[in-house]
């Protein structure tokens, strides 16, 4: 069995926290992993005998998906680099090729990055419940057994009670439905959310894909064959993987296959989708609230109120979702928060950077934090990884002033070579190129005051990189 874990989604709705360039897959929001890296801890305990998984992953965020792998020890083996997103179809279909590349034909384990399961034991025995069916040629999803009326999620409808745990034939994948219709179908006892967690034989998902959709499947295999090879990515040829339908996998294949079943799962499943479910799903105080970071209240019940760089107070307050970061704060009532999205299309609609990216930008050396900022000035804190290295590069608009807080820092400046330690600096007129070097063992950690008539990131000519960026 090779796990395929889908990482390529933005969760808009988790504003401020989650951005573009860092979303929620990628943070700690539950507790000390990544839901990214929850999901591939979750596997270790598999007695199916699950092998190295294949990720596929928004390219913009490949070296997130690198770090975050390496943090917990897992070697995948493949990262599958999508150009653009075009839905879970595609991405199901390349990795699906991928797999069998080699002329195997593996079982496959679809499954999100961005989910949360409490019981770990009862995930391992619906995977264990599936495999048989899958093995046989059958497309097995799981469906989450409803603890609510929820209006958010999609449903499986099936032909009888969902009692046991055991494969069951899909009747229908239904849309999501109204108060009074989901109500309807718990009641019922014939519904299962759609969590869209998959398993299958590789060549049969390809066989219906073929079947189904054959456009998907077409784009998907001319992207994988087109596809180059950079460091440790795959990465999926831009032109033919854009031609692809954008279609998720339930519309193009699990909705019309005569071989979908789904096996009903009872585990503490999330998809942590919105700041309710991140409520719901963290631990809670005698007043029914979740709290993250310096928080203080009195009288406030049901919320939750997350801090991330200073005090947060709350007074008074019943329901209620507060989220703090170094460059924005969201307030909205607990049974609104599936509208953040709402916001974050004002935010795209302006051009603000909030909606992209963190005050601390994180890259595959380590991060920068821009700490102050004026009409001609920048000032930012930049971190280097033990032996990593930035481009070297040069400006044409602005100059730079490094100043060592800690560490070691090897520079490049024109045809020179300096060391600084700390307390010590240096100056990088307009024009030089330079380099930065972290050659020590423990993390470099520098002030850098840019100045200039035009400071963005965009002023940057890269001449050589270790990370395939010039």
């Amino acid at each position: 069995m090779i796990p395929v874990i889908l990482s390529g989604g933005s969760g808009t709705r988790l504003w401020p926290l989650s951005r573009a360039l860092h979303p929620k897959q990628f943070i700690k929001l539950l507790d000390d992993v990544s839901l990214f890296q929850g999901t591939l801890e979750r596997l270790r305990g598999l007695s199916t005998g699950a092998l190295a998984p294949i990720i596929v992953s928004n390219e913009a965020h490949r070296f997130i998906v690198a770090e975050q792998c390496r943090a917990i020890d897992v070697n995948p083996q493949a990262i599958l680099l999508e150009p653009v997103g075009r839905n879970t179809a595609p991405a199901i279909a390349a990795a699906a090729i991928a797999a069998t590349a080699k002329g195997d034909d593996p079982i496959l384990l679809v499954l999100a990055a961005d989910h949360a399961i409490k019981d770990i034991p009862a995930f391992e025995a619906s995977i264990r419940a599936g495999q048989p069916a899958a093995e046989a040629g059958k497309l097995v999803t799981f469906g989450i057994v409803p603890t609510a009326a929820e209006t958010g999620y999609g449903y499986i409808r099936v032909g009888e009670p969902t009692t046991t745990m055991k494969p069951i034939a899909v009747e229908a994948f239904v849309e999501k439905p109204n108060s009074e219709t989901a109500q309807e179908y718990v009641s019922g006892g014939r519904h299962l959310w759609n969590s869209g967690m998959f398993m299958f034989k590789a060549s049969v998902m390809l066989a219906e894909l073929e079947k189904h959709c054959p456009a998907v499947l077409a784009a998907a295999r001319a992207a994988f064959d087109a596809a180059k090879t950079d460091l440790d990515f795959v990465r999926l040829d831009n032109a033919q993987f854009s031609a692809s339908p954008d279609d998720s996998i339930d519309y193009a294949v699990m909705e019309k296959t005569d071989k979908a079943m789904v096996v009903p799962m009872d585990a503490g499943w999330s998809d942590v989708g919105a700041w309710g479910s991140v409520w719901a799903t963290l631990d809670r105080n005698e007043s029914n609230n979740a709290v993250k970071g310096d928080v203080i209240t009195a009288n406030v019940t049901n919320s939750y109120i997350h801090a991330e760089h200073r005090l947060v107070a709350g007074l008074g307050l019943d329901n209620m979702v507060i989220v703090e970061t170094s460059d924005a704060v969201m307030v909205a009532p607990m049974d609104r928060v599936q509208d953040v999205k709402k916001l974050v299309d004002q935010l795209k609609a302006k051009k603000r950077s909030e909606v992209t990216a963190h005050r601390e930008v994180f890259r595959p050396w380590g991060s920068y934090d821009s700490i102050d900022n004026g009409g001609r000035y920048q000032v930012k804190r930049i971190t280097v990884k033990p032996g990593q290295k930035l481009s070297v590069q040069m400006h044409h608009h602005r100059a730079e002033h490094w100043i060592v807080v800690s560490g070691t820092a090897k520079v490049q400046l024109g045809d020179k070579e300096i060391l600084l330690t700390e307390n010590q600096s240096t100056y990088i007129p307009v024009g030089v190129v330079h380099a930065l070097e972290n050659p020590g063992k423990i993390p470099l950690e520098l002030i850098e005051v840019q100045s200039g008539a035009y400071l963005g990131e965009d002023d940057i000519v890269r001449f050589e990189d270790r990370y395939g960026r010039a």
